[in-house]
């Protein structure tokens, strides 16, 4: 394959330079301007759906009437439903493989590996773009690729060639010096960045690296952050494409996919941030939340349970080779249960073939499959009031299947160093940490990566038990009017609203089954108390909808019956899922009124009708406190008419003849 040609620049001496994310951005601009306060309509080159999201995705794409992909290149992988203990998930997987080839999509097979990694391996191309069903898709960051997360339903309209929209973003510059410091790792800056962004500092933006710094970074270093860039908020994180990743992609047998990318001098940014690698520590995102950060070394001591290594986070084939060569020739303490998650079936064959892998069961790791496994709360649940230390992601509540556990985020040396001494320990007290030396080449089978069938063949879609019928819904009425359901606090997560878990996730292509589980570990009794009201509202605090981009979230609610959430800010991919299910997203213009709201309290909203606009202002009402308030509806005109036709699937059937 030729090499890819460079993403021009200004197009002559008298032209503003620009950065990275606005060059990709301009390349790929299908409607809009690149300006601040306006909605943009973005190309999209490849998109990737799960077992998790794929089946309405594909589904909404069928509904939708497409009748084959329009991207350069789709895929649909499995590996999150992969705890096969009935008929749904296999039958959610013959699905996925069949519309797969009617549609023109590559499926990867179970055991084939997690899509961020086996996407990075495999597919990931500097300056193009991907939209995925999965908000950590934002990994393919790390070799230039604009990688986002959304809702399935708007991944299903990018696969039939439309625009994927989205409000014009801040671009963060986080310019890095420095090297790290010996047992110092990517994990640890990942984790800086969250201590000074927390999880809703990077809302609206995309987080552009660069600096001297980047040298010392591989891209599998760069994937670990861009790949927890989403829980800052952000929409995702972008890193040049330089020498690192042409040498990556060289091993991967993939040099023509490289183009080199970079921000011209110059470039101006909305935000600037400086990070000294070589002042960073190995660090620690306690229990409950990302941000919860602090120095291992003011931790170490506390007892560990389980150590969980693996997820699309760190589970490259350096990490797991660091890992292996940390714990080579040693034992996990007796008290620990040891789990290592490979993420992708590269990986583990690599490991095999350098004794790695051998290292790693005589230690007394137990070899999970390759596949997202414990991070998403399939299997490895910690026991009753357990300290889990796990290189994933997330450590929000009841995560793991325990919901007394406690999770601490870190880097996989710290990982496995703790894992020797039973006890939360800071790496750098071990001695010289390992040196991982590449292969000149990996070793490339994709044959577990299914083609699409010949366009027009006519494959028939398998359609067991366990694929629902998509639930239609109306249009609102003129006043939207029910009860307050639940009144709850800033920072809910999708954990919250929809959790994570074998039992619950084999039911992601049943919205009627799923949806008795809609804020089951918050009330239990929601979905029956919602369900007897008809309609209703929740009402919360700041960045509601936080966490993964899983659309049940906002379909399973609507299914339920609720009409709108009041809140004083939504994190980005679950509005735009709201807004896609017709639920309607109300912004406090005064925050302090959700103290006074109660469960049971009646809110009345009257005038929604084609004569709102976007970023329309109404008076809404509490019936038992005789207050009127105002609220916002900060959506776009595209949105707006979703919100008034009742989702885009109702908005999209009304304009067919």
């Amino acid at each position: 394959m030729a090499a890819r040609g460079k993403i021009p620049g200004p197009p002559d001496d008298m032209a503003e330079p620009q950065n990275i994310t606005r060059k990709i951005m301009a390349a790929h601009l299908r409607a809009g301007e690149l300006r601040a306060g306006t909605e943009i309509g973005l190309q999209i080159d490849q998109t990737l759906v799960h077992d998790a999201t794929g089946q309405m995705a594909l589904l909404q794409f069928e509904a939708l009437g497409f009748p084959r992909v329009a991207t350069r290149r789709s895929l649909v992988y499995s590996d999150h439903n992969i705890l096969q203990v009935g008929f749904e998930n296999a039958d959610d997987h013959a699905f996925l493989a069949s519309a797969a080839r009617r549609f023109g999509l590559f499926f990867s097979k179970t055991g084939n590996g997690i899509c961020h990694q086996v996407n990075i391996e495999r597919f990931a191309v500097p300056g193009e773009t991907l939209l995925g069903a999965d908000s950590h898709t934002t990994t393919g960051g790390a070799v230039g690729q604009l990688a986002i997360g959304a809702g399935g339903l708007d991944v299903a309209v990018a696969m039939g060639g439309r625009p994927f929209f989205l409000p014009m973003p801040r671009v963060v510059r986080i310019s890095l010096s420095g090297s790290l410091a010996p047992w110092v790792r990517p994990k640890d800056l990942a984790l800086e960045i969250l201590r000074r962004l927390t999880v809703s500092g990077g809302r609206g933006a995309v987080l552009e690296f660069d600096g001297p710094g980047l040298a010392g970074l591989s891209v599998p270093d760069r994937a670990t952050v861009a790949n927890m860039s989403i829980e800052t908020g952000a929409i995702t994180a972008v890193f040049p494409s330089d020498g690192n990743t042409l040498d990556f992609l060289r091993r991967q047998d993939r040099a023509g996919d490289f183009r080199p990318l970079a921000a011209d001098p110059g470039a101006t940014y909305d935000q600037e941030l400086a990070i000294d690698l070589s002042g960073l520590e190995p660090l620690a995102a306690a229990p409950h939340s990302p941000d919860n950060v602090r120095k291992v070394s003011e931790l170490a001591g506390a007892r560990v349970d389980q150590v969980a290594i693996g997820s699309c986070t760190n589970s490259s084939f350096s990490d797991l080779m660091a890992v292996a060569g940390i714990l080579a020739g040693r034992r996990a303490a007796p008290g620990v249960s040891l789990i290592v998650a490979p993420g992708s079936r590269q990986v583990l064959l690599e490991l095999a073939r350098r004794g790695a892998l051998a290292d790693l069961v005589q230690a007394g790791a137990r070899i999970m499959e390759v596949a997202c496994g414990f991070c998403n709360g399939v299997g490895q649940a910690p026991r009753t009031g357990g300290i889990s230390l796990r290189t994933s992601n997330r450590n929000f509540p009841g995560r793991s299947g325990t919901p007394s556990a406690g999770l601490f985020l870190v880097s996989p040396e710290t990982a496995a160093v703790s894992a020797l001494s039973g006890v939360l320990s800071d790496p750098r007290g071990h001695g010289r940490p390992v040196e991982v030396v590449w292969p000149e080449r990996l070793e490339i089978d994709d044959h577990m990566i299914l083609p699409p069938a010949p366009e027009g063949q006519g494959e028939e879609i398998i359609r067991g038990p366990n694929i629902a019928p998509l639930p239609r819904f109306q249009a609102p009425p003129p006043t939207l009017e029910g009860p307050v359901m639940l009144a709850l606090g800033d920072n809910v997560t999708t954990d919250d609203i929809l959790p994570a878990g074998a039992h619950i996730l084999a039911l992601r292509s049943n919205i009627p089954a799923i949806s008795r589980y809609i804020f089951h570990n918050v009330d239990p009794s929601f979905p029956d108390r919602q369900r007897e009201a008809g309609s209703g509202f929740v009402v919360a605090g700041a960045n509601y909808g936080q966490g993964s981009s899983r659309e049940h979230a906002a379909l399973a609610p609507r299914f339920l019956g609720l009409s709108g959430v009041v809140a004083a800010s939504f994190a980005r991919i679950h509005k735009a899922n709201l807004c896609n299910f017709g639920i309607w997203p109300l912004e406090f213009l005064d925050p302090a009124v959700l103290g006074r709201l109660r469960p049971g309290h009646r809110l009345v909203l009257p005038g929604i009708g084609p004569s709102l606009g976007p970023g329309s202002e109404l008076d809404m009402s509490c019936r038992e406190t005789g207050e009127t308030f105002r609220v916002k509806i900060d959506v776009s005109a595209r949105q707006l008419a979703m919100l008034l036709a009742g989702g885009l699937l109702a908005l999209e059937a009304g304009r067919r003849p």
